[in-house]
């Protein structure tokens, strides 16, 4: 993972990259280790045998086709100050139109509904930011990961 300075990787909403799992290196980290056991077994060069007794083996080279997907879409992210993350986010388009560094900035944070999908992660987040500064703010983040803290799933992906 690049090294980048912690304040850059809080998000416009508030989300901590680096807790996230994916620019932690997890789905890069699970798709090597499948692989890995896969090649440790031998499974991938007797694929053809196995889907005699399991037709779904039949289409291994698609399997491998989308590990090599998800390694690409998803094996590293920037962050979402350096536009990694979802490219249609509308939590960051509306900051970035507003000239906001965070939706703390803003009026209608507790209402808006582009923060709905996520508010439990995002209201906590943005409440420590209002009492720690980003700073304050991702200092404690940083120690909870660095303690082996990172997102639930549902906080990595799109509703």
């Amino acid at each position: 993972m690049a090294a980048a300075d912690p304040v850059s990787l809080v998000g416009y909403c508030g989300l901590y990259c680096n807790a996230c799992r994916i620019r932690q290196g997890k789905m890069k980290e699970a798709v090597t280790n499948l692989r890995d056991i896969i090649a440790s077994y031998g499974f991938d060069k007797i694929m053809p045998d196995l889907a005699n007794w399991e037709p779904s083996f039949k289409h291994y080279d698609g399997f491998k086709q989308v590990m090599d997907g998800l390694v690409k879409m998803f094996g590293y992210c920037s962050g979402c100050l350096q536009n990694g993350g979802d490219p249609n986010c509308k939590v960051r388009s509306c900051a970035k139109q507003k000239n906001y560094r965070t939706c703390t900035e803003c009026a209608e944070a507790k209402t808006c509904q582009k923060l709905d999908p996520y508010r439990k992660y995002f209201e906590p987040a943005l409440q420590s930011i209002k009492e720690n500064g980003v700073k304050g703010y991702t200092e404690e983040m940083q120690r909870k990961v660095d303690q082996g803290y990172s997102y639930p799933a549902e906080v990595n992906s799109p509703p």
